[in-house]
């Protein structure tokens, strides 16, 4: 028994409406540390939600009245931090006031240390205590991340500081660790842009794209010049909230040594920080950067500076004659320079290189091969091979049911051949994230996951299919049945699990045409299963004969099927032009042709 192509259309449209939603229940330990909910989109910049507080000083032991307040917002995550070091871990517990709008979360090792939604109901305003512990810091101020809606969210909107007494004012801005660091160097104005003459000769640089002029509006340009005992350093980029690069010992970011310019109301503040895993960076708390200059012009951010080569009495601080990976990267920033996570993947140079060596003006990748090739190898699989071979068993039994290739039907044999070479695509290109991550990925949202379901269920289909009963048996309907749902759920899996991973920074895809694209591969996917649907309907309408209120059919079905030759292998032509239109729109994405 076939069902029709409209069945495909509404089971998209179920998958695709229940993966919309993340976190309904508020229940977001993995946001603990960044506070940055995992919905595939950047946080908004000017925040419309305020947190206010009854008192502005504290004892161990106190209780703090804590208010948020502002526009229908679904959910939210409030945690107390040290204000003089806004990345370290939650300070003090919470209590609830309305236990149906809020909840009590444990993040790291203390119990109730932050306070989250129940529910996306709407909701205006959220009351809540906190409980100064025993061991509190001097200052602590409250951060709240708030979503408006799914895409729309503000991360680590920052409260009132509160002080225990005879603590430094509070009225001072804070923002991660800067606050503490020195000012004792002399900072400057650059008085004109950086330009690449010396790169390759006198300077290493990195640009992105290659060779392009650091004055334009689209150039990525870090360089290194070795000036004796010291290094001076240019960096530059199209960026209104912060550039950084980073010297790695490896491709993952986490232990390395950073670099920040960022953008605070119209002045760069350059400092060095120290990035532990995934976490946003910890500035370091003394300066050891000299003659520090900046530039802020029609978007484009410039920074300046010099560093010893050596720094051994700073930890953190790499030697520059030695050979790392380097990472560029650019993102925003809030009025009061709190930072944001990087707005796509870093900028990765290829391989190891020493800034002090031997100069060379070199590019990078903020894709590397290896996800490259992922992308690609899945890309060819479901956008090509699996959907043509679907429309071959489908509509072309009758066609191609009297020729033959290899002693079997010809309909069989290139359904067959297109399915095993899906299902060897989907393998190779299954372990490639693997390799590329050195084990499982806790960044990249449900697409790991829906991945590992969709390879099992391509692994499955051949199995199943390799046991199917003779065409004539009683459970061949049975197999029937489960053979196309196995394989429509892995189709629309695989769809969905593509859109999810066309998001990730590290496949870098120029968003939204990317999203764009791909729904036009669905749309014309279905248009075409819908066309053979009501071509093969008319066709059977059209040998009908109604006599005295009696159906006689003329012909057979498949007899039927095949007058329709010449309409179906003219359809097959265009679709498969048209698939391949569609993988080389998606191939020329991933390489940035």
């Amino acid at each position: 028994m076939e069902l029709p192509g409209l069945a495909f259309a509404v089971w998209m449209f179920i998958c695709f409406y229940a993966s919309v939603d993340s976190y309904p229940s508020g229940k977001i330990k993995e946001a603990c540390t960044s506070m940055i909910p995992c919905h595939g989109s950047s946080p908004q910049l000017s925040p419309e939600h305020t947190i206010t507080v009854n008192g502005t000083e504290f004892k161990p032991g106190d209780n703090i009245e804590v208010h948020l307040s502002g526009p229908d917002f679904e959910g939210f995550f409030i945690q107390a931090r040290d204000a003089e070091h806004l990345d370290s871990p939650a300070v003090g517990s919470f209590m609830l006031v309305d236990r149906k709008l809020s909840q009590l979360l444990t993040c790291g090792r203390i119990k109730n240390s932050a306070v989250s939604h129940t529910s996306k109901a709407k909701k205006k305003y959220i009351k809540v205590y906190w409980i100064a512990p025993g061991d509190a810091p001097k200052r602590v101020q409250f951060l709240a991340t708030v979503v408006k809606k799914y895409k729309i969210f503000w991360v680590k909107i920052p409260g009132p500081v509160v002080s225990q007494p005879n603590a430094l004012s509070a009225t001072t801005p804070l923002h991660a660790t800067s606050e503490a660091i020195s000012t004792s160097h002399s900072v400057s104005y650059l008085s004109k842009p950086f330009n690449a003459s010396g790169c390759g000769s006198m300077k290493f640089c990195i640009r992105n794209p290659s060779n392009c002029d650091p004055e334009s509006a689209s150039c990525f340009f870090l360089s290194f010049q070795e000036e004796k005992s010291s290094v001076f350093i240019e960096m530059s980029g199209p960026s209104e909230g912060y550039l950084a690069f980073a010297l790695s010992h490896d491709q993952w970011m986490g232990g390395d040594d950073a670099y920040l310019c960022i953008n605070e109301d119209h002045s760069v503040h350059v400092s060095t920080a120290y990035l532990k895993g995934r976490s946003p960076p910890v500035l370091d708390s003394e300066n050891v950067l000299e003659d520090v200059s900046w530039r802020l012009v029609d978007g484009i951010l410039q920074c300046s500076f010099r560093r010893s080569i050596s720094l051994p009495a700073y930890k953190g601080r790499f030697n520059l004659n030695a050979s790392y990976y380097i990472f560029l990267a650019d993102g925003e920033a809030s009025e009061g320079g709190l930072i944001y996570k990087h707005r796509h993947q870093p900028l990765i140079t290829n391989g190891i290189y020493n800034v002090t060596g031997l100069p060379q003006d070199i590019g990078g990748s903020r894709s590397l091969q290896l996800i490259k090739a992922h992308g690609a190898l899945m890309f060819v699989a479901w956008i090509t091979t699996v959907s043509i071979g679907v429309i071959v068993a489908r509509f072309f039994k009758p066609v191609w049911s009297h020729s033959f290739l290899f002693g079997k039907e010809m309909w069989f044999q290139v359904h067959r051949m297109l399915m095993l070479t899906t299902v060897m695509l989907t393998s190779i290109s299954f372990v490639l994230p693997f390799i590329y991550r050195g084990g499982w990925s806790q960044q990249a949202g449900f697409h790991p996951y829906l991945g590992c379901t969709v390879m099992a269920l391509t692994v499955f289909q051949p199995l199943m299919a390799g046991f199917r009963p003779s065409r004539h048996a009683p459970r061949r309907q049975l197999f029937n049945w489960f053979h196309w749902s196995t394989g429509t759920t892995a189709r629309i899996l695989a769809v969905v699990t593509m859109f999810l991973g066309m998001d990730l920074p590290a496949l870098d895809l120029p968003d939204p045409w990317d999203t764009y694209t791909m729904i036009g591969f669905v749309a014309w996917h279905v248009g075409i299963e819908i066309l053979l649907e009501i071509h093969s309907y008319c066709l059977v309408r059209k040998v009908e004969v109604i006599e005295d209120d009696r159906v006689q059919i003329l012909q057979s079905l498949t007899s039927a099927e095949a007058e329709g030759r010449l309409f179906k292998q003219v359809v097959l032509t265009i679709y498969v032009c048209g698939n391949i239109v569609f993988l080389i729109a998606f191939l020329a994405a991933i390489n940035h042709i």
